[in-house]
């Protein structure tokens, strides 16, 4: 079980807070082999989140939370300019010196900065806040375009949804880029496992699983009539065997898992190109437009059309934002007083 504290300073923007969450608790929903434990832990004088909508946190974690945690969670907040509380950055230097990774996302990076725990690596923040890192940290190289940079433990995020950039990242390093993609795509078109189906959807084998090449093979090769016998041949294996370590390693029985394959397959299809569901369907195995409906709307719970539909407006909305120079939720400046929380 990986431990990850989120610190929780007065006045931190609650998507700052709901960010780690929804990223961290959608990877472990949908991923048995995942396991993250989150710790919310209160920083001194916390009071509230930042307007809009702001309200109160209790929490049974203050800053001793941070010990023996994997992962330092640092949300930007309004008194990103001031020095962190001596407690704060006595808990992550002490953090950094026993190795745990530490994430910053928007003016977070500040005060990681704060602790000289960046010192000579390079880190990001919210875009409009990029010169103001550099002349107060000057000993920080300041990249002025990167949505998530890392430089040894240290990670830091910034863009239009820098803290779940940052998750994401964090999910990839711990259990690779098929994990990160299917987390991505649950988080943000909210697709769903069928009433009648309780596993997953997602079909996703270990690193060091014996059944790797095999399940690479089969996704390879989706287009094809593949059978039980095709894929306990490749395997090595007689099908009742093929089948326990299928159960075992995935949760699922070769065929099930085959299934699943397709049906991620047909979205990454519907995703990136204009092909029509006609040939969507028949490079992803399934035949016939009517069978490909069918199946997509039982994992996903829309139809290949809306889905492309959605994905793509998604894409236009956060692409448009991102060029325009929204930094998701920073405020404007602000002056010296409180000022864009990142």
């Amino acid at each position: 079980m990986s431990v990850i504290a989120v610190l929780v300073f007065d006045s931190v923007p609650g998507h700052q807070l709901t960010g780690p969450g929804l990223v961290f608790g959608t990877a472990v929903r949908h991923h048995p082999q995942v396991a993250y434990e989150l710790r919310f832990c209160a920083v001194p004088q916390l009071r509230a989140t930042a307007a809009p909508g702001s309200f109160g946190i209790e929490t049974p974690w203050g800053t001793e939370g941070l010990d023996g945690a994997d992962t330092i969670w640092v949300p930007g907040h309004a008194g990103f300019r001031e020095e962190p509380p001596a407690e704060v950055a006595d808990a992550l230097r002490a953090a950094a010196a026993r190795g745990a990774r530490i994430g910053a996302v928007g003016t977070g990076t500040f005060t990681l900065a704060a602790t000289g725990l960046l010192d000579g690596r390079r880190a990001a923040t919210s875009r409009r806040h990029t010169g103001e890192l550099a002349r107060l940290h000057p000993r920080t190289e300041v990249d002025p375009e990167g949505s998530v940079v890392r430089d040894g433990p240290f990670l830091s995020a910034a863009g239009v949804l820098g803290g779940v950039d940052l998750g994401l990242r964090m999910v990839t390093l711990d259990h690779g880029t098929r994990v990160a993609i299917e987390t991505e795509r649950q988080m943000f078109l909210q697709l769903h496992t069928a009433p009648d189906d309780p596993v997953a959807y997602s079909a996703v084998t270990p690193r060091n699983s014996p059944l790797a090449p095999t399940t690479r093979w089969m996704e390879a090769h989706l287009d094809r009539p593949l059978t039980l016998a095709d894929i306990a041949a490749h395997a090595g294996l007689g099908v009742r065997s093929l089948t326990r370590r299928f159960r075992a390693d995935t949760g699922l029985t070769p065929l099930q898992y085959l299934l699943r394959a397709r049906v991620q397959r047909a979205q990454r299809l519907l995703e990136r190109g204009d092909e029509p569901v006609e040939r969507v369907a028949a490079r992803t195995g399934f035949g016939t437009p009517a069978n490909l409906r069918h199946h997509f709307q039982r994992f996903t719970g829309t139809s290949p059309s809306v889905y492309r539909t959605a994905f793509r407006t998604l894409v236009t909305t956060l692409t448009g934002a991102e060029d325009n120079g929204g930094d998701g939720g920073d405020g404007g400046d602000g002056g010296d007083g409180g000022g864009g929380t990142g």
